[in-house]
């Protein structure tokens, strides 16, 4: 019988999923999203490795929770959770504690419930997808995959806020973020070239939430996110980098509560606030002639990639390799031109054909930077942890 692994990726109203078979290797053999969870238009759908549509229903999806138990009973009715293993849960924010994957148990997940306060936008969510899988197999064990962890080893001075010094011991340092994507990323790229792999490196993870990381001999320096994932670039939704003060004068000028404050700088501003009409950067560029709003959001978010990757640069001492990946970056041929455009003097170079082919390397020959573009994948790295964790 076949030894399989299953992986949750909770987002704030959304949930992915991907059953692997495992052997030497981690196969796929379905992939599930959940979508518009506790909203209207809730939607299932479950693939097989190829694409191919196994399942795609509308469904009124209450919470995550919900979401993870159609899921479940799908793949029990389907004999698809034969052999199943283990279950690994990418956890947004591990705080101090958790600098490695872990198996899930009850203090675990109190510790978890702890931290909701730093990140209440995505830790409620998997807590309870969490909290759903033990209902439906208490006997399979769960490893929780944290996306702080491969931040853990930046430099203390990278870490800390110019806070009081009780402050940054209480843990209200940077943490950043996307950490699963870039590991990928990192053990990608030395299959492919170990050499780039163990040189200075930047990897810009360019999505919906979006944020860039220093790498240096594969280990993470430093990092745009910080305590939470609302720092650091222009995002979908979110506001990135903010001077505090227009923080303190919004609280006291406009009134606005925590929540209401929290619902401004995370739902309603990024490109969705600087275009008023689309957090999506496909809709933008095609709005950009037409639209001056959406061409300002456009780009102030290359404007800002462009200045955090010099900032990166400056902590490498230097630049060997840069990678696009997520949806933009493996997609937006125009978006990585526009970010290195002006960056000959970094050693960037973009050839335009290779980028506007998607090719694995965009950069032109005799380019002293590498410029990549690399898919990642978070769910298996997920499944690869998992399967370390209880001993596969």
């Amino acid at each position: 019988m076949a030894t399989r692994i299953l992986t949750i990726n909770t987002g704030s109203s959304s949930l992915k999923a991907g059953l692997y078979r495992i052997d030497r290797t981690e196969t796929l053999e379905v992939a599930a999203t959940a979508e518009r969870i506790g909203k209207d238009g809730g939607r299932l759908r479950i693939a097989d490795a190829s694409g191919a549509s196994l399942l795609d229903r509308a469904d009124r999806l209450s919470d995550h929770a919900a979401a993870v138990r159609a899921l479940l009973d799908w793949l029990r009715d389907q004999g698809r959770d034969r052999g199943l293993v283990a279950i690994g849960h990418r956890i947004v924010h591990g705080g101090a504690w958790y600098r490695e994957p872990r198996q899930v148990e009850p203090q675990v997940i109190e510790e978890l419930a702890r931290l909701i306060p730093i990140d209440p936008e995505h830790l409620p969510q998997a807590i309870d997808a969490v909290r759903a899988v033990g209902a439906a197999y208490p006997e399979v064990p769960q490893v929780a995959c944290f996306d702080t962890a491969f931040h853990a080893r930046m430099p203390r001075i990278a870490r800390i806020y110019a806070l009081p010094r009780a402050l940054s011991d209480e843990g209200i340092v940077r943490y950043g973020f996307h950490g699963l994507s870039y590991e990928f990323i990192v053990h990608e790229l030395r299959r492919i070239d170990p050499v780039a792999a163990d040189g200075r490196l930047v990897i810009a993870h360019l999505g919906n939430g979006a944020s860039m990381a220093a790498v240096r001999g594969g280990i993470g320096v430093d990092t745009t996110m910080g305590f939470t994932p609302t720092g650091g670039l222009v995002m979908g939704t979110r506001v990135g980098d903010l001077d505090p003060g227009v923080l303190l004068y919004l609280l006291r000028s406009r009134g606005l509560d925590p929540d209401r404050l929290s619902d401004l700088v995370n739902r309603q501003s990024g490109l969705l606030g600087v275009s008023e009409t689309s957090e999506d950067m496909a809709d933008l560029l095609a709005k950009a002639t037409s639209d001056p709003r959406a061409a300002e959001a456009v780009e102030l978010f290359c404007y800002q990639a462009r200045k955090f990757l010099g900032a990166l640069a400056t902590v490498l001492g230097g630049l060997d390799t840069l990678v696009f990946t997520g949806g933009i970056g493996e997609r937006g041929a125009s978006i990585r031109q526009r970010i290195c455009a002006g960056l000959d003097f970094l050693g960037i170079q973009l050839d335009p054909r290779r980028n506007d082919a998607h090719q694995p390397i965009v950069s032109g020959d005799g380019s002293p930077v590498t410029v990549r573009v690399i898919k990642t994948d978070e769910d298996l790295m997920i499944a690869r942890h998992t399967k370390q964790v209880i001993g596969g």
